[in-house]
């Protein structure tokens, strides 16, 4: 069991990453909830004697999200009131919360359950950086595969259009979403032929993107003061449920084997990738992960390449870029980027 004093501080560190992200929202009810939560309720009991490590299944974002779905399902109109574009107190807000953790003790429990799943859509301009590489090295079609793909939103990368600043500009004329991305340094090549001719995922929880249902757990995880991720999000939900994009019910560990047992067909190169999932894993499913990945790496040739994308935290304020190439196994630090999307920084 862990202890309360690693859960609070999990809580004070969100609350100061949502701040540094643009979302004060989140912040306060972070800071709120680790003020006041007490062992009275059954949420609260859960929370403040997390089984597991707080920081690794990031506790506070779970809670938030809880919080968030009970705001926006209309079963709680007191708490929706108080979400934005309302502003309220940190002790009204404590007031409606309180009253709300004993009649909806099952439904929090159930969320709390569930590592956070924001999907976030902007991500995507720091995967086609990582696709463009991979396509220019391998001048081959790409056939990818993305574990903790939730709603597969970032599995349709290429289907989307980037405005990258300075008037740079990649996608279709016509794409049902375009992503504002601030991109400082290099850039990636823009003119590299990426085409993509498979696309695979797998999730321990996904989501249906034509379920209402589902789509409401997913848009629970953003942040409520974030209209603009709220939107980006809707919009790339409307384009995978008018694909049928589907992501299968799976562990990552589990579903890898067979889907790279699969023959890989020459002149297409596979790329594996994922993006803010690594910490969710357990530590003995990363390892044979990370197993399969340099046994397909090590079995790769020039007509049958192997790639794999990570785009993962490394205890900085964003995450870091890595793309390793196979055969010649050689693996490149591309950049660092904002954990949601909103910069990246090429090398």
């Amino acid at each position: 069991m862990t202890g309360q004093h690693d859960v609070l501080q999990q809580f004070a560190r969100q609350a100061a990453a949502c701040e540094q992200m643009g979302s004060p929202f989140t912040a306060q009810l972070c800071r709120v909830l680790a003020a006041h939560l007490d062992r009275s309720t059954a949420f609260g009991q859960r929370i403040l004697d997390w089984e597991g490590d707080p920081f690794d299944d990031n506790v506070a974002l779970r809670a938030c999200g809880a919080l968030h779905a009970l705001a926006r399902g209309g079963r709680e109109p007191d708490l929706a009131a108080l979400y934005p574009p309302h502003k309220t107190t940190d002790h009204t807000l404590w007031v409606v919360l309180a009253e709300l953790f004993t009649r909806n003790a099952v439904t929090l429990s159930l969320r709390l359950s569930s590592p956070p799943q924001t999907n976030e859509v902007a991500r995507s301009g720091i995967i086609l950086g990582g696709m463009l590489h991979a396509a220019e090295i391998t001048k081959q079609p790409l056939e990818i595969f993305e574990i903790g793909a939730s709603a597969g939103l970032n599995l349709g990368f290429d289907e989307y259009a980037y405005s990258l600043g300075q008037g740079r500009r990649w996608g279709p004329p016509r794409a049902p979403l375009i992503i504002d991305t601030i991109w400082r340094g290099n850039m990636p090549p823009l003119y590299a032929p990426l085409q993509v001719v498979g696309r695979h995922g797998c999730d321990l929880n996904p989501i249906d993107a034509s379920s209402r249902q589902d789509r409401e757990r997913l848009l629970s995880y953003v942040w409520a003061d974030q209209v603009h991720r709220l939107a980006r999000v809707e919009a790339a939900l409307g384009l995978a449920a008018a694909e049928h994009r589907q992501v299968e019910q799976a562990d990552a560990a589990e579903w890898l084997p067979g889907m790279l047992a699969v023959p890989q067909p020459g002149g297409v190169t596979r790329v594996l990738f994922h993006t803010v999932v690594w910490q969710y894993i357990p530590a003995d499913k990363r390892q044979a992960i990370e197993t399969l990945i340099a046994r397909t790496g090590a079995a790769a040739t020039r007509q049958r390449p192997f790639a794999h994308l990570a785009v993962e935290g490394d205890g900085q304020p964003e995450a870091r870029v890595d793309l390793t190439v196979w055969p010649s196994g050689e693996t490149v630090t591309l950049g660092r980027a904002d954990f949601h999307g909103r910069w990246v920084d090429w090398a």
